[in-house]
């Protein structure tokens, strides 16, 4: 049983090939609609230089849990990057992952409000930062269509929209509070740029929670959905999509297929 679950250095080898395979192909502009690791443009194209200060508002949607966080970056006595944060979590009603979007985005500004009266900061308009964790496909750093849920999320009206678009009419249809919403980014992106204020030579970001995924630095040249050669762009793997098109069929096993059937998206993210 044991043996079953193991994997051999030479097989580890040949997913690893194939997976290279696909980020290739995800990467190119005639090949990326059938890849199954799609690569997709951040939009982000250089880590924090030192402008970044002031307070923030920041969100965080990617599982069962929500977080609202008030975020202030200054510098301190040595003149190196201070960040402060303020969180709070909120757990995600069921029917609202899974009802309609306009259930699920009501429900973040619902939380948001609740955040901004305890810090009584409903009165400032603060810069927002979406961290946005499913694969989004961006047309520019504030706005980005929702390609398919995963982890849980089912929520109708969302997939094939503008994510920010959502947030900001839930935002408007409250009417108690305004929010000036500067940008979306995966949590892998959100992971690496945080990270870059502790190590600047951090170009990689990975997450390993409800679902799995990892984001890094590329030559623009080779990210050929966006034009322009010159500098570099994060680019969001979407690694956790490998395996969709049958990539690791003879790999797996009765219980990935039976994890797999009984998951709420069936197919997707094996």
């Amino acid at each position: 049983m044991q043996q079953n679950l193991e994997l051999n250095k030479e097989e580890l080898k040949e997913i690893m090939k194939r997976m290279q395979r696909e980020m290739d192909r995800g990467l190119c502009l005639e090949t990326h609609e059938e890849a199954s690791v799609k690569m997709l443009p951040t939009y982000v194209c250089s880590t924090p230089e030192g402008s970044e200060v002031g307070d923030f508002l920041a969100l965080d949607l990617g599982g069962t849990n929500f977080r609202v966080m008030l975020v202030k970056v200054g510098e301190d006595e040595e003149r190196s990057w201070k960040v402060e944060t303020k969180n709070q979590m909120y757990s995600i009603p069921e029917d609202a992952m899974t009802g309609t979007a306009e259930m699920l985005f009501d429900y973040i500004a619902e939380c948001m409000s609740d955040f901004l009266a305890k810090h009584h900061i409903k009165h400032k308009k603060l810069p927002l930062g979406f961290t946005f964790s499913f694969p989004v496909r961006h047309e520019d750093i504030d706005k980005g269509i929702l390609l398919n849920w995963t982890k849980g999320f089912k929520a109708s009206g969302a997939e094939g929209n503008n994510v920010v678009g959502l947030l900001r009419d839930a935002i408007k249809r409250r009417g108690d509070f305004e929010m000036d919403v500067v940008a979306m980014v995966n949590d892998t992106v959100a992971t690496m740029i945080s990270c870059y204020y502790e190590d600047h030579s951090c170009e990689v970001g990975m997450i390993v929670g409800t679902g799995c995924n990892a984001c890094y630095m590329e030559e623009m040249r080779t990210v050929e959905l966006v034009e322009g050669d010159e500098g570099r762009m994060c680019v969001n793997t979407e690694w956790g999509a490998f395996g969709n098109h049958g990539e690791l069929e003879d790999f797996r096993l009765e219980y990935d297929r039976v994890v797999d059937e009984t998951s709420i998206n069936p197919g997707y993210q094996l």
